[in-house]
């Protein structure tokens, strides 16, 4: 694990929420394992498998000499998020670690929770997404699916969209969605629809037709979306969700899965849409194979 002790040693003083190492990537041998997250005040150590006692002593002896070095005087806050079959289990390192807080990324303000659950309430890796929406958003009406906390939601509005129409099976995640706009500023413009998808296409469609369709689903979440099962079900649907000249982003966050998947079900499930572009990810989320890495697709219904 020294190339993540070495990242901790020169990390800078965090503002925005943001990744500073990236074991999974693969480009750090020995270190796939690990990742280093900061939610300000917090730093969030991720170990994807057990951890040993030494290892939780050395990456907090780290984290507390560089805290000394770039924070003197302030106290270090940080927890260890282990992982592995199929559980979570997340401990306080050092500091206080409210249940709750909120954190910024450009400029917006978002509520995450580190303290339960695999999931924060902010995804790091889609940041150039979210910038994506929030520079294209301008004038339309935008369907952001799998809402989540829908932070989409307040890139889109703030990025001047007309209308966002928030889609989740959830209703605490679209609470917490609720409490970002209002973080925010942001008092109209959005809905909040606690829906199955799959069982309202109807109402969904009604609403539209949408100059943008957001679509980052779980990869693999029983109940609710399965990838290889489901995506196809939901490319078919696009083009009429869709008004002539609109876009869909579609996310694949399945190392498992490669971007050729989503080429091949727009071929033949939406072959009206048109490929635009693979957005980029966060650099620090670089991965040794673009497949493994997030996957954030651009499409377009042609105009008329």
């Amino acid at each position: 694990m020294q190339a993540l002790l070495d990242a901790i040693a020169t990390v800078a003083m965090p503002t925005d929420a943001q990744r500073f190492f990236h074991g999974r990537g693969g480009l750090h041998p020995g270190n796939e394992a690990w990742t280093l997250d900061a939610f300000p005040p917090v730093w969030v150590l991720t170990k994807f498998g057990e951890t040993t006692a030494e290892e939780r002593a050395a990456v907090t002896a780290a984290l507390q000499a560089r805290q000394a070095q770039i924070a003197p005087g302030e106290p270090l806050n940080a927890v260890l998020q282990t992982r592995f079959e199929g559980r979570s289990e997340t401990t306080v390192l050092a500091g206080t670690v409210p249940e709750s807080h909120v954190v910024t990324e450009d400029g917006a303000k978002y509520r995450i929770n580190l303290q339960r659950g695999q999931n924060h309430g902010l995804f790091l890796d889609m940041a150039e997404g979210r910038r994506w929406v929030r520079t294209n958003a301008q004038g339309h009406k935008v369907l952001n699916l799998f809402a989540y906390t829908c932070a989409f939601s307040v890139a889109a509005l703030q990025g001047g969209a007309k209308e966002v129409v928030n889609i989740d099976m959830a209703q605490g995640a679209l609470t917490t969605g609720q409490q970002n706009h209002q973080l925010n500023g942001i008092t109209s413009g959005a809905k909040f629809l606690a829906h199955d998808l799959f069982s309202s296409w109807g109402k969904v469609t009604r609403m539209g037709p949408y100059g943008l369709v957001i679509a980052d689903p779980p990869s693999h979440q029983k109940g609710s979306f399965v990838a290889n099962k489901d995506w196809p079900r939901l490319m078919r649907r696009l083009p009429d969700l869709l008004r002539p000249g609109g876009h869909a982003l579609l996310c694949l966050n399945a190392p498992q899965i490669p971007e050729r998947f989503l080429h091949d079900l727009l071929a033949a499930e939406a072959p009206e849409l048109e490929l635009v572009q693979r957005l980029p990810n966060p650099a620090v989320f670089a991965d040794v194979s673009p497949d493994r890495a997030l996957k954030v697709l651009l499409a377009r219904l042609p105009p008329l």
